[in-house]
């Protein structure tokens, strides 16, 4: 039989994938995938089940159900006060993680250079790869996961096609700032390299802080892919549905992969999202997920679990354990899971050299009975 090369380097089965497995195996209380478990709203139920006995079973569009990117449209104005065109500037995708794939395909060709600020989520590197093109690591600041700006600057050569930014982040829950942005807008001027702005955890900020879009920045949002996801927005990741926004000459771009790879997207579910956000609902995530972090933090205090900074964003609380073990992170984490009922993901997966600064990470997006029984037993094993 003939062999199949592998397309990128990233071998076996992920970590989410294993780590949820041997909590099933064990019985654990799983915080470490990064899905609720707690119901969506009933409205939203309520509306894709209309779509059901609705004439929404065909086809949408290859963009998009236009009433739905619309929709997208009128929110993004009313959130980030900016304006994009639903026809030409938004694309709907199955899921945020098809969308990074998808601009990778578009702008990438073989031996170009991809940098990517590491931890970062696991798909980067195989939807560089499978398009030939080489991934350029360059580490986050540590502890506090800022961007180091020189050393980025020292990773652009003449191949650098794209930078992969992803705020909030996942893993850390680090937010950017406008200096952030200050500085990215120097490092790129007057050169051509794209951006992929990964914001899947936009509406998950805390204690005050505000998402800042790429998008708010025309100097950088020409040359830019945004990437998001309605399964972080309404806790429904089952969907699979994100969008991506990207001037048009990009969109087009995008698009003429897109149209080949899936064509369109479930029309019910984007007809149920589109008359959900018709109804200008406000925005309350935020506050939901920071009272979900602050009662994980209140459980889990007397742990000797040092926690540098309470995350700023996302689905996710990263927590030292150097107090607690010297096994290595990711066998920490089977132990934490096996002996202690509670999954968690070792941040050292996310590091192209499998960095480890005995750190994990948990999910906190679940019902505040599965995050108090999860500290719950941490405690009695741990305390």
């Amino acid at each position: 039989m003939n062999t199949i090369s592998p397309k990128h380097s990233v071998t076996g089965t992920n970590i989410f994938t294993v780590m949820s497995a041997l909590a099933n195996q064990h019985q654990a209380v799983n915080l470490s995938q990064g899905f609720p478990d707690f119901p969506i709203d009933e409205q939203l139920q309520a509306l894709l089940k209309e779509a059901a006995e609705g004439n929404w079973h065909q086809y949408a569009p290859m963009a998009g159900l236009p009433l739905l990117r619309e929709q997208i449209a009128k929110d993004f104005q009313k959130r980030y006060q900016v304006e994009v065109d639903p026809e030409t500037e938004i694309t709907i995708t199955p899921g945020a993680t098809y969308g990074i794939y998808t601009a990778c395909a578009t702008i990438l060709q073989r031996d170009d250079e991809v940098i990517i600020l590491e931890p970062a989520y696991d798909s980067y590197r195989p939807s560089i790869e499978m398009q030939g093109a080489r991934v350029v690591p360059v580490p986050l600041r540590f502890p506090d996961f800022k961007p180091d700006w020189q050393r980025i600057k020292e990773a652009i050569t003449s191949r650098t096609r794209a930078i992969i930014i992803n705020t909030p982040h996942n893993p850390t829950g680090a937010v950017w700032e406008e200096e952030d942005y200050a500085q990215l807008k120097n490092l790129v001027h007057q050169t051509g390299i794209y951006i992929i702005a990964d914001e899947v955890y936009e509406q998950l900020v805390f204690d005050n802080k505000k998402h800042i879009s790429i998008w708010q920045y025309p100097e950088l949002h020409n040359r830019s892919f945004v990437v998001f996801s309605f399964g972080k927005v309404f806790s429904n990741t089952g969907w699979k549905i994100g969008y991506v926004i990207a001037p048009k000459a990009l969109t087009e771009g995008f698009r003429s992969i897109h149209q080949f790879l899936v064509f369109s997207v479930n029309t019910p579910a984007q007809y149920a999202l589109a008359k959900y956000l018709q109804e200008d609902r406000p925005h309350n995530l935020s506050q939901l997920m920071q009272a979900k972090r602050d009662l994980f933090l209140e459980a889990i205090k007397d742990v000797p679990f040092t926690i540098t900074q309470p995350t700023s964003g996302s689905y996710f609380q990263l927590a030292g354990y150097e107090a607690i073990s010297q096994l290595p992170d990711r066998e920490f984490a089977e132990w934490l899971t096996i002996h202690c009922g509670v999954a968690v993901i070792p941040v050292s997966v996310f590091y192209s050299d499998h960095q480890d600064h005995k750190l994990v990470r948990f999910c906190i997006a679940k019902k505040d009975s599965t995050l108090l029984e999860a500290a719950h037993r941490i405690k009695t094993n741990l305390t």
